[in-house]
């Protein structure tokens, strides 16, 4: 470890938009905000907790609050062990472990197995929540009921498995990564947005509703919540954001030419099943 590699902590801006400086700081936190789709996903897997109101918030805020500190501890070391501007490259971590010398082989390369086996667990996990999402969706009614067919054997939706796994790997194979992981930190910041909004909206219009977990420091929470969203949506570039808003266009097209007319919780009709299937997941 150098000390040194850490002056300046934050380096001055070049004058290239979110290149260093503060203007860098928070292009950087734009980038990496899809890492917290995987504490979103987490709700997604309510339907195996015994006390989703409890075990929910404590799930996604422990799992934050860890997922953090070892973020911010694997960037100290990274730059540590090497100049950040060593670091611009595809794989920066295997990088900085081949620095350590050839007497440390064996440590690079269990490192860069682990990362590999992270980052795999991780997709997993995503998909695992993105076909949750589709099921939920097709149940209401939303999406066509195809999407909610259960394996007979498997008791997994396994159309939507596919469907999902196809869409991913177009993606993959049409985007490149940077393009991907802007995409991806847009579509979350604008939904995470969202959610904050619709926090606000039930305190007004449903505060009659049973609520198992409440949002601390009402309605400030909320509210920095959604200032900070859109403020990093701003961040990304304007390619991204001009798909994105392309997007937002089709999603809304589909829920007002097809989803409004089919939802059954929108006609009031109370939805049996509505619970995820058993999943058998990998222990």
């Amino acid at each position: 470890m150098n000390p040194a590699n850490w002056q300046p902590f934050i380096p001055a801006p070049t004058g290239n938009p979110g290149e260093f400086g503060w203007d860098g700081v928070m292009r950087a936190a734009t980038i990496v905000f899809f890492a917290y789709i995987g504490f979103e996903a987490v709700s997604t897997a309510a339907g195996e907790a015994k006390n989703p109101q409890k075990d929910m918030p404590m799930g996604i805020l422990g799992s934050l609050v860890i997922c953090t500190v070892l973020y911010m501890a694997t960037s100290a070391v990274l730059t540590g062990v090497i100049p950040f501007t060593k670091l611009n490259v595809a794989a920066p971590v295997a990088t900085a472990v081949n620095a350590f010398g050839p007497q440390w082989d064996w440590l690079a390369y269990s490192i860069k197995i682990g990362a590999i086996a992270g980052l795999t667990s991780v997709i997993l996990v995503l998909l695992f929540g993105q076909t949750r999402v589709f099921y939920t969706m097709s149940k209401d009614g939303l999406l066509p009921k195809q999407l909610a067919n259960v394996h007979k054997k498997f008791k997994t939706p396994w159309i939507n498995t596919i469907v999902t796994g196809i869409l991913v790997a177009a993606a993959a194979a049409v985007f490149d990564i940077n393009t991907l992981g802007d995409l991806t930190s847009i579509g979350t910041l604008a939904a995470f947005a969202m959610v904050c909004i619709a926090v606000m909206w039930l305190r007004q219009t449903r505060p009659d509703l049973e609520r198992g977990f409440k949002v601390p420091f009402y309605p400030v929470t909320p509210i920095l919540g959604i200032i900070s969203c859109v403020f990093l949506i701003t961040r990304v570039g304007p390619r991204e954001q001009l798909f994105f808003f392309y997007f937002l266009i089709g999603a809304v097209v589909l829920y007002f030419a097809y989803g409004i007319w089919n939802s059954k919780l929108g006609k009031g009709e109370v939805v049996k099943g509505h619970e995820p299937p058993p999943m058998d997941l990998p222990h």
